[in-house]
């Protein structure tokens, strides 16, 4: 079967296009970077050189497809357009609906985030919760709008489901995207020494490995018009650092730096980006997200496709073998 994948240069994306090809598939892979190009140029993976925003390279890539899984999105937290974040997220992810629906595609399935269903209060927030009244990021509201432009869709030209990772984690491509294994090497290697808050808050993360085999079932077995949260487990950083600690053997002692400290180094850090207009390395919306939990529920995956997850501490004990065991 051929397969298309968007974002196929990603951190999800890698290893989605890996697992298809180790299944027999043909993947139609999308990229923009030549270089990123290198890291999925396998046997069994075609190279379509476009742009979620360019309709007529989609429509080569996703000439005599099957499937796709729209991976491809503006993950990160800061732009100096705004605007720019809702044409990826939102106009791109239509423009692979509707060239996929024009070539006869049988199903999309469309990576999201749990980061739209907002923070937890009492109780772990699912895809029934209320959706938040504001978001903290111009990403996660992009994805939300996206989602209402979807959900309940109930054209069948293509099939649309919907997938919600929560804190992706685990081997892999070091993107923007892949910070939770980025900060756990620095850990590892001596240079991450601090905890945000007083370590706390909780948020739910799951292994890279576990939320590409949750989109595969998504296209076998989810619901048109409907989402499912891929989840791991819950855990507060305290726990995290636990955990990255054993599984190293490396015990630094961290430093707990208060919010609001951290808040004005934020505040400079975007004043500066907007001089210099490189990426701050921390944003006041980030900052804010440390006041909440973020206890996240993946029973309705678990039920309707069988999703299954590793627990944490067995996820990142592979994650730092992995790390120690790899010239990075």
């Amino acid at each position: 079967m051929k397969v298309f994948v968007s974002g196929a240069t990603g951190f999800i994306g890698i290893q989605l296009v890996k697992r298809l090809v180790e299944e027999g598939h043909t993947v139609h892979a999308l990229y923009r970077s030549e270089t990123k190009a290198e890291l999925i140029r396998q046997p069994g993976v075609e190279l379509f050189k476009g742009d979620i925003l360019d309709q007529s390279s989609l429509e080569d890539a996703l000439e005599g497809c099957d499937e796709a899984y729209h991976t491809a999105a503006f993950a990160g937290v800061w732009a100096q357009d705004p605007d720019r974040i809702y044409r990826l997220n939102v106009d791109g992810a239509q423009n692979v609906i509707k060239i996929a629906g024009r070539k006869g595609v049988r199903r999309v399935v469309i990576t999201s985030t749990a980061g739209v269903l907002g923070p937890s209060e009492k109780e772990a927030v699912h895809e029934s919760s209320q959706a938040p009244a504001t978001f903290f990021t111009h990403y996660e509201a992009s994805k939300f709008r996206l989602e209402q432009e979807l959900l309940g869709r109930i054209a069948t030209d293509p099939e649309v489901v919907l997938v919600n990772p929560t804190r992706v984690y685990g081997p892999g491509y070091l993107s923007e995207s892949n910070g939770v294994t980025k900060m756990i090497k620095q850990y590892v290697e001596g240079s991450w020494r601090l905890i945000p808050g007083n370590g706390k808050s909780s948020g739910n993360y799951v292994y890279v490995e576990d939320v590409v085999s949750g989109h595969l079932l998504a296209m076998e077995k989810g619901k048109p018009g409907e989402r499912y949260v891929l989840g791991g487990e819950n855990i507060s950083y305290l726990q995290l650092f636990d955990y990255i600690r054993e599984a190293s053997g490396v015990r630094k002692r961290l430093f707990k730096v208060p919010l609001w400290i951290m808040l004005i180094t934020a505040r400079i850090m975007q004043v500066l980006s907007k001089i210099t207009g490189r990426p701050p390395l921390i944003v006041p919306e980030l900052v804010r997200k440390f006041n909440h939990n973020w206890i996240v529920s993946s029973e309705k995956a678990g039920a309707d496709l069988g999703y299954q997850a590793l627990d944490a501490q067995s996820g990142i004990r592979q994650t730092v073998q992995w790390i120690q065991n790899s010239q990075l």
